[in-house]
């Protein structure tokens, strides 16, 4: 019996030692992780598992950095967007919350047109329940979707422009077809402007396909994307060509034709010359 109970407490001290690594107790606090494009609204998760009536308590968002700034405070229905002060500038007139989920223990946030320099780590604290709650967040604004731009158009070709504004990190731009094959391109040309980085790339395509400008930044595990859609006429192509061979071909005939003419007026001439000369006189 005293071995059943030992083998019992080995077990629920390794679930514990479980939970404590799933919430951070012992290789430091869980974080959530959110990826987001920048311009686009991005929802900061924290619910407390109790689903504890929060409509009286106290909340309080703010993001690490060189300061901790305040993104968003509610106490008992006061909050920065009807009359409390101390918000930092950043998140003024960007930041709500969901006023029908605080029964059920929900303090997210929503940060809309989110920009760059809103990357970085946040935190959700309760610190009036007991015991205190804090939920950590990580927020990553990657790079914006790209610009294509169609440029020089020709009627077997057509050169595609992809254009990549203000992403931070730096990211790697391909083109790729429908397929997902990477299409040969110029040299990308790549300008830093303090740490943010505009990128352009160039390719050239000749069939009609879906054509695809994909930036990934490999650090922040992202990648966007935009697409276009060319259309060659390739039977116009092949008209063309046609047309350009049958052209050849008949210059090449008139050309043949005109000099077999030349050929034999020089020889008439030639012949009557002769004639003349035997006669003694020129005709």
């Amino acid at each position: 019996m005293r071995m059943k109970q030992t083998a019992l407490k080995d077990v629920c001290v390794c679930l514990l030692i479980s939970a404590g690594i799933i919430f951070g107790h012992e290789t430091g606090p869980a974080v959530v992780r959110v990826v987001v494009e920048v311009g686009s609204d991005v929802v900061l998760p924290c619910s407390l598992s109790s689903k504890e009536n929060i409509v009286d308590k106290l909340f309080d968002w703010r993001k690490d950095g060189q300061r901790k700034k305040e993104v968003f405070y509610y106490n008992a229905g006061i909050h920065y967007n009807n009359g409390h002060d101390g918000q930092d500038q950043q998140f003024k007139g960007r930041v709500s919350y969901f006023s029908d989920q605080l029964k059920n223990g929900n303090a997210s946030i929503k940060i809309r047109n989110t920009k760059m320099t809103d990357s970085g780590n946040y935190t959700c604290d309760f610190p009036r329940l007991q015991p205190s709650q804090i939920f950590y967040i990580e927020l990553v604004v990657g790079a914006p979707k790209p610009y294509i731009w169609t440029l020089n158009v020709t009627e077997d070709r057509v050169l595609l422009q992809c254009e990549v504004r203000g992403a931070s990190p730096q990211p790697k731009v391909e083109w790729k077809d429908r397929a997902g094959n990477i299409l040969p391109a110029e040299e990308p040309q790549v300008s830093d402007r303090g740490g943010r980085y505009y990128v352009t790339l160039l390719t050239t395509v000749t069939k009609t396909d879906h054509y695809r400008c994909v930036v990934t930044q490999e650090e922040i595990h992202h990648q966007t994307h935009s697409e276009t859609y060319v259309f060659i006429n390739e039977k116009l192509c092949e008209e063309s060509s046609s047309k350009e061979l049958i052209g050849w071909l008949g210059g090449l005939f008139s050309g043949l034709v005109l000099g077999v003419l030349t050929l034999a007026a020089v020889l008439v001439a030639r012949k009557h010359i002769k004639r003349s000369l035997i006669k003694g006189k020129f005709i």
